[in-house]
């Protein structure tokens, strides 16, 4: 028998029903010498340090580096602590069942980095010996399902890829835990304050922009705009900026209206303008929350959607290229949108059957784990408005990749009156290529203004070098410079992709993808986790730092674990990895000298925020349950000992279960035990009744 294991219920569903397999069995589906069993994403995960002895939170413990990493069935939060996922520990059983039956092992999982260490973690946690192969598929139509199994890899070729994603898992543990426990625990009564190696310096980009905006102050400059027009066709010509008020209103007052400007010089340019490439996840995710409002992480959802409905290929791409091969079925899925597509991208496919394509996105070297996005040649049904707006983004970006380039004639004209130099451009579009399709979505760029458009008109009459043309109208305005603004989701994942760095043009920015922040198929992921630990909030499209964030961010900007550029090298190095070029051994040493270094840096923080530490409402009254000799002070939300400098780590939520204890209460409970019984209290069930709390190895429960 063949054991095929995939991702999730639905992926293991569909791969049965085209491999002819139809018995329904519990965890799994059974036939044609096939049995289709399935993962709920990682169903086994690396340990929590609990595992390896350490209970509770103390600067002694820290920094925690397990010489081997461990894995565990995936745990639940109930209660306040993490438990084995009763569904995720029978399954798994289910898994190793088959595997000790199986003739071959075949990995089904999505054929990225993370679906690599989903198997893998599986694969090693079960102590599987058996040979195993890949399915590699980048559609989950019929006919490429059929395609993959016709066509299985060796699985030893995925071994860099699976060391590399297990590198960046335990990378993730390393920083992310003694990271988080080091700065909770010097910033004292704060709470839990979370760190991690991509989400921080993802954090203080937003919080450096936010506050570079809040902080700048405009600077005031002039431009004079005059108008003229000649053949019926009026425009405006304008002076470049003059910094201060008097010499601009000098200058004004030489000028007046029927004055002749002289015609100094024509300048016509023919500009060709190549269509943009394919789309890869992150410029997907981009265009959608320009021009929908989509946060990453919906537009990520709506994408595999879509894929599981077999109607766009593999969304979790970081290429925007396709290779030769694919390059060779495009007519057919042009015929395909042109009888089944919207109608203008339908025209347009018409138009480009049999036609010479462009062919700027077709590069096999490109090309990474998977191709750019691209309609399958399935027809698809109903969709919902959401699922309708990414699949017609996805068609339309193809309708204008493989057009023909944008032909533009860009003239500028310099006219002289008085001893003001006036600029006019106007732009006329001679062959529109792939702009014909597309629509004029709104840019980063744009947001940030453009005092160049303001010479822009819409057509502009012939002018001849030497020409006098009067003055029609004069105005004299005063202009503001502009903030670079907040970031949206869309500015964030460019300045994810590129560390950072501003780069505008298209190829540079796929060349820097190596040393992005995150991948495309985490950066949704990471953003989403800002807004979980309550660090940013929507304000429109606009992600603004919460208090709690500018906290964390004045805590960690100046060290390192808030680097933009050295979580890039990192990415680099995983990069590097699934090719090859780095070891694990070597990258792993890399990240536990900088654990240790930067759980070391915000261990000392506690000195420098001591000041800022919250005044208690009531202490020393109380006696501490853990160290005996100290004393519990009150704050607002929790209740902590006084010995946290002398390492008494004990502190607990002041709310439990749904009550907020007062002095009298939390005195009975830290002393004897128990509270006496109160209303209101909230069960196992989530309902509220009248019961006493009960403190018992530091924990509390509900006594009814």
């Amino acid at each position: 028998m063949k054991v095929v294991i995939a991702e999730k219920p639905s992926v293991a569903r569909d791969l049965a029903r085209v491999m002819g397999a139809k018995n329904i069995r519990d965890g799994y589906i059974e036939g044609n010498g096939y049995a289709f069993t399935y993962a709920f994403g990682h169903l086994v995960q690396l340990c929590t340090p609990q595992a390896y002895g350490y209970h509770s939170w103390s600067a002694g413990n820290l920094p925690i580096i397990p010489t081997d990493f461990a894995l565990e069935v995936k745990k639940v939060r109930k209660d306040g602590k993490q438990i084995d996922d009763g569904g995720a520990a029978k399954q798994l059983n289910t898994i190793k069942s088959l595997l000790e039956q199986a003739e071959e092992i075949i990995v089904a999982t999505d054929a990225g980095r993370e679906g690599e260490l989903i198997f893998r973690n599986i694969y090693y946690h079960l102590k599987s010996d058996k040979p195993f192969k890949r399915l590699w598929i980048s559609s989950q139509t019929d006919k490429a399902i059929k395609a993959g199994f016709a066509n299985l890899k060796e699985g030893q070729e995925y071994d860099s890829l699976y060391m590399s994603a297990k590198s960046r898992s335990e990378s993730d543990w390393l920083i992310g835990i003694n990271a988080t426990q080091a700065i909770t625990i010097a910033a004292g009564n704060r709470g839990l304050l979370s760190l991690g190696r991509v989400q921080t310096p993802t954090l203080a980009m937003i919080c450096a922009r936010y506050l570079e905006n809040l902080d700048f102050k405009p600077q005031s400059f002039y431009k004079i705009q005059a108008g003229f027009e000649k053949d019926g066709i009026a425009f405006n010509a304008t002076s470049a900026k003059i910094e201060k008020k008097d010499a601009a209103e000098l200058e004004f007052t030489k000028l007046s209206v029927g004055d002749m400007a002289e015609v100094t010089a024509v300048e016509a340019k023919e500009t060709k303008e190549q269509p943009p490439l394919l789309y890869d996840l992150t410029s997907l995710q981009q265009d959608a929350n320009k021009k929908y409002g989509y946060s990453a992480d919906q537009t990520l959802s709506i994408a595999q959607t879509l894929y599981e409905k077999k109607v766009i290929t593999y969304p979790r791409t970081g290429s925007r290229y396709i290779g030769e091969d694919v390059f060779e079925t495009i007519d057919g899925l042009f015929q395909h949108l042109a009888a089944t597509g919207p109608e203008n991208i339908a025209v347009i496919s018409k138009n480009l059957i049999g036609a010479k394509l462009n062919k700027r996105s077709v590069d096999d070297k490109k090309v990474t784990d998977h191709h750019a996005l691209l309609v399958t040649d399935e027809t698809p049904s109903a969709m919902p408005k959401d699922q309708q707006h990414i699949y017609q983004m996805i068609a339309k970006r193809m309708v204008e990749s493989f057009s023909e380039i944008c032909i533009k004639d860009i003239t500028t004209v310099t006219l002289k009156a008085a001893d003001t130099e006036l600029i006019a451009k106007g732009t006329v579009i001679r062959q529109y290529g792939w702009r014909l399709s597309a629509d004029q979505v709104e840019t980063v760029e744009d947001e940030k203004g453009n005092d160049d458009q303001e010479n822009e008109n819409a057509q502009l009459p012939k002018l001849i070098t030497g020409e006098q043309q009067p003055i029609l109208s004069l105005d004299l305005s005063e202009r503001f410079t502009k903030a670079k603004p907040v970031h949206t989701e869309a500015s964030l994942l460019k300045a994810m992709e590129t560390s950072g760095k501003e780069i505008e043009d298209e190829e540079m920015r796929q060349a820097m993808k190596d040393c992005g922040l995150g991948t495309p198929a985490t950066r949704a992921a990471t953003i989403e986790t800002l807004f979980q630990r309550e660090y940013i909030r929507r304000e429109k499209k606009k992600l603004v730092p919460t208090d709690k964030g500018l906290i964390i961010y004045r805590l960690v900007k100046d060290r390192s674990i808030a680097k933009v550029t050295l979580t890039g090298k990192w990415e680099q190095k995983l990069e590097e990895m699934r090719a090859n070029k780095v070891s694990y051994d070597v990258f792993m040493k890399h990240i536990k000298d900088y654990t240790a270094k930067i759980t070391n840096e915000l261990l000392q923080l506690k000195i420098a925020i001591a000041h800022e530490a919250p005044k208690p409402l009531q202490k020393g009254k109380i006696k501490c349950p853990k160290c005996a000799s100290g004393q519990i002070h009150l704050y607002e939300k929790i209740a902590q000992c006084d010995r946290y400098a002398q390492g008494c780590d004990f502190k607990i939520w002041r709310t439990l279960n749904g009550v907020l204890l007062d002095e009298k209460e939390m005195k009975n409970l830290l002393e004897k035990g128990k509270t006496s019984v109160l209303k209101g209290v909230k069960n196992k069930q989530g309902q509220l009744v009248e019961a006493s709390l009960e403190l018992e190895n530091f924990r509390v429960k509900p006594i009814e």
